[in-house]
């Protein structure tokens, strides 16, 4: 709900512009108004500009090559089922990835929810929606495999690695790091990275400086 929520990034990217632009007033003309109007002008270009690439951000991470009609729909559908049964944000994009090869791995999509009979509605429609993409089976989990990744560097794996390295131990931290040179392929015995947080490892508060 706070400044940098999820939802509110595009609102605070452009807040962040507009602060950068301030700053670049007297380089972008000698005429204070014509530099005000400038810049505004390239400001409030950002949310379409931001909405375009969004959206082609999220499509190629469902495996749609093309932009049809109904695609936002499809994405903020998925992100409303997400939200409404706490799936992972990460987990759910790499299984789907798996989905797209193999149909009956929407199994393990469907674990990640608490309700599973919403993320069946949905996943019909995606399924439907690939069947009208011109990418080969091979070249769309290709395509989705270079954009999901298996590793992230969670907020609780980052902590587990900052206390350790306090106490001067770095291992946590050097491992993490090996890990997350290549957090799109699977590393043997890197299995306990992939998931989320238990309950009692959440980090419910962080700092620009970590």
């Amino acid at each position: 709900g706070g400044r940098y929520a999820f939802a509110n990034q595009p609102a605070i990217a452009q807040w962040n512009l507009a602060r950068l632009a301030e700053t670049l007033l007297p380089l972008i003309s000698d005429d204070t108004e014509a530099a005000i109007a400038a810049a505004t002008d390239a400001i409030e270009a950002f949310p379409q500009q931001f909405e375009r690439f969004w959206q082609e951000g999220m499509r190629a991470k469902l495996g749609l090559s093309q932009e049809q009609a109904g695609d936002a729909e499809l994405i903020d559908e998925l992100l409303d089922v997400m939200h409404r049964s706490n799936a992972d944000f990460t987990l759910t994009f790499r299984r789907l990835t798996d989905a797209a090869e193999d149909g009956n791995a929407l199994t393990q999509v469907r674990k990640l929810f608490r309700s599973p009979a919403h993320f069946d509605t949905w996943a019909a429609r995606w399924q439907e929606r690939l069947q009208h993409d011109p990418q080969s089976v091979s070249e769309r989990t290709s395509a989705m495999r270079a954009v999901n990744p298996v590793y992230i560097p969670r907020n609780h794996m980052v902590e587990r690695a900052i206390r350790a390295a306090i106490s001067g131990d770095f291992a946590p931290f050097e491992t993490l790091h090996r890990l997350l040179q290549r957090p799109f392929e699977v590393q043997a015995g890197m299995a306990a990275f992939e998931e989320p947080p238990r309950p009692e490892e959440r980090v419910l508060q962080t700092f620009c400086g970590t």
